[in-house]
Formats: structure tokens, C-alpha cells, sequence
């Protein structure tokens, strides 16, 4: 159904936001092939162009970077203090593995306060994010010939798969890295020139795809990522936001953009005329690429968002369905294939 070993590479080549070069080293090689030319911006930002027949560009935004740490200091007994790269749920840092990527790869632990020596009060809160450090097993004479201050670390954990489902971390968002080279792949053709933007920096604020929107200036935009499958245990049903193994989701919003009605309805359409299984999704926090390209160029782009559900986001057991993963290649596809057919006026 899908390809399985690219989406473990994927997935765990290391790539925090502003240090992406070995994710980006990756995509490069893998879409190649398949597009008629490729370039790198000053932000490091990868933009695959496939040309089309008639004047207007359609940009598709999949962020290769991947929520991770910095290293800010290395105390007198070897133990590193770090701050993140995009937004943690402290409690998801107990008992986790790390890689710190200095002059060569290291492994790491992520450590706080014993419980045994825990006071009542502090047992019964979340440890601060302030409190976890880093122990890498060595004395600081032998960290700091590995170790230096601004080093990224990134989490470990390998893909597997569960029943119907991939579990890893890093879902969010190399599954949408993963999605858009597919669907390279498998476009034999298209109204309009694409322009597959594979971008940095979104985890912090979506800022790579803002300088590549500014650079392309394109008509249509599709953001491409990951979205909430709350579907769990204790969850009320309006709180779901999407459903694990029902299809990928069209966005109708999120915290930082309001989809295009037209482009909405457009997918709509499409995926039923395609008989892509689908949903819609409404996110009531967060923002995707899909922002940037809306705004970042002079009068709009016409922007909609393909998402893939997903449950324990931001966490090193992220899971998606490989249905819903194979759904958003169809879907992504065909509205890219079927672009022209539409009447985009104001009604």
C-alpha cells in the first residue's frame, strides 16, 4: 500500500528546525528523478518544480523539520542543559532517549528529580522542562570533545509498524515529506507548473515557507501536513478533530488560516469524484505551512491543506493509519491533476 522503508528513512533522518541539511540531503536525492528541476534557497528551503502547460503556479508546502532541542550549556559535570526547537509537552521527555548531533552522533538521556526524593507537592505536578537535562554517560572533559553549545539533538525513536498503522517519532510532519515525494512520483501530469516546496524552519513558526511563498508567488497553494486524531479514550466526540483509519482530511481551518471556501469545496469534490475516503478537519490550535502561502504573496493564493490524521502528536509514538497516508497521496494527486476544471470566480 505504501512504501514503508522510505517512510522509516524518512522519518528518522534527523532534521531540527535551522538544521535540516541531512533531511534536505535525502529529499533531494529521492524527487531528482522526477521533476524537471530542483534548487536550494538561502534558508535552505527545497523547491522541485514540475512544469505544466498553462501560466499559473500551484505550490505544495511539506515542512522537513522536526520538533527538537539546542544546546545551551554543559555544567561542570558533563550534563547538558538544552532549550527546544518548537512547542513540548514536558511530560513526554520522561525516560526518553535523545541523539546529540555535535562531531559525531552521541546518545543521550533525558534526566530530572528521582521520584524517591520527590517532596508530596512535587509528585503530584508535571516536571518543567527547565528541570530535564541531558546525561550522556561521560565527564566533561570527554562531553566537550563531542559537545559544543548550539549542537541540535533530536529524539530517538524508530519507525514500526502496529496492526494498520506507523508509529514514530517525527510523524509530524516527515509523513507529509513522505506524502509529497509519492506524489512526484506518480503525477504524469498537470494544468500548471508545481512547485513542491519542501520547507524549514515551520516547527518555530512557519518562517521557511513564508520566504519560499515570497519567492514563488503562486496562484494556488496546498499546505501538506500532519492534524489531531483525538479519537481516544476519554475524548468527547465534538473534541476528535479527525479519526484515525477514516480517510485523509480536508482542512476547513485552523489557529492561523481559514482554508478558501472555493478551495475547499474544490476538494470536496474531487475526492469524491475520485473516491478518495475523506474527512473534514477543524483545528481549534496550531498552524501548518498552509498560512504562509495564503498570505505571503501580493493578493493571495488560493490555499487549501491536505492533513493527515494522527494520535500522540509531538510525542516519539506519533501513529498514522497507512490508509489515511494512501488516501492523501490519491487526494493530492488528483486535485493537482484536476486543477484547471474548476471555476475559481467569487459566487
Amino acid at each position: 500500500m505504501i512504501n514503508t522503508e522510505l517512510l522509516k528513512r524518512i522519518c528518522e533522518t534527523p532534521g531540527v528546525p535551522g538544521y535540516e541539511q541531512k533531511i534536505r540531503e535525502l529529499v533531494m536525492k529521492e524527487v531528482r528523478p522526477y521533476v524537471d528541476s530542483i534548487s536550494v534557497d538561502n534558508m535552505g528551503n527545497v523547491t522541485a518544480i514540475k512544469k505544466g502547460k498553462k501560466d499559473k503556479k500551484v505550490m505544495i508546502a511539506a515542512h522537513m523539520d522536526e520538533i527538537g532541542f539546542i544546546v545551551n550549556h554543559i555544567d561542570e559535570n558533563g550534563f547538558l542543559r538544552f532549550i527546544p526547537l518548537g512547542g513540548f509537552d514536558p511530560k513526554t521527555l520522561t525516560a526518553q532517549r535523545v541523539v546529540v548531533h555535535g562531531k559525531k552522533d552521541v546518545i543521550g538521556v533525558m534526566g530530572s528529580k528521582p521520584i524517591h526524593i520527590m517532596t508530596a507537592e512535587e509528585r503530584n505536578k508535571v516536571v518543567p522542562l527547565t528541570e530535564y537535562f541531558i546525561d550522556l554517560g561521560m565527564r566533561k572533559k570527554d562531553v566537550e570533545k563531542i559537545v559544543s553549545i548550539g549542537n541540535p539533538v533530536t529524539r530517538e525513536r524508530e519507525l514500526i509498524e502496529m496492526g494498520d498503522c506507523v508509529n514514530c517519532k517525527s510523524l509530524d510532519n516527515r509523513v507529509s515529506v513522505f506524502i509529497l515525494i509519492e506524489v512526484l512520483k506518480e503525477l504524469k501530469k498537470t494544468p500548471y507548473d508545481v512547485y513542491a516546496v519542501f520547507t524549514v524552519q515551520e516547527e518555530v513558526g512557519i518562517r521557511g515557507a513564508q520566504a519560499a511563498t515570497l519567492n514563488i508567488q503562486p496562484d494556488f497553494g496546498f499546505g501538506l501536513d500532519t492534524t489531531l486524531a483525538y479519537d481516544v479514550p476519554g475524548a468527547k466526540e465534538h473534541e476528535m478533530c479527525t479519526h484515525l483509519g477514516e480517510g485523509t482530511a480536508i482542512k476547513v481551518l485552523d489557529a492561523s488560516a481559514i482554508c478558501d471556501y472555493r478551495m475547499v469545496e474544490y476538494m470536496k469534490r474531487i475526492a469524491a469524484k475520485h473516491k478518495v475516503k475523506h474527512q473534514l478537519e477543524i483545528l481549534t490550535a496550531g498552524g501548518t505551512d498552509t498560512a504562509g502561502i495564503q498570505r505571503m504573496t501580493p493578493g493571495g493564493a488560493i490555499s487549501g491543506a491536505v492533513s493527515i490524521p494522527t494520535r500522540h502528536i509531538h510525542q516519539v509514538i506519533e501513529m498514522c493509519s497507512k490508509a489515511d497516508i494512501r488516501s492523501s497521496i490519491d487526494l493530492l494527486k488528483h486535485c493537482l491533476e484536476d486543477l484547471s476544471t474548476y471555476n475559481w470566480g467569487h459566487n
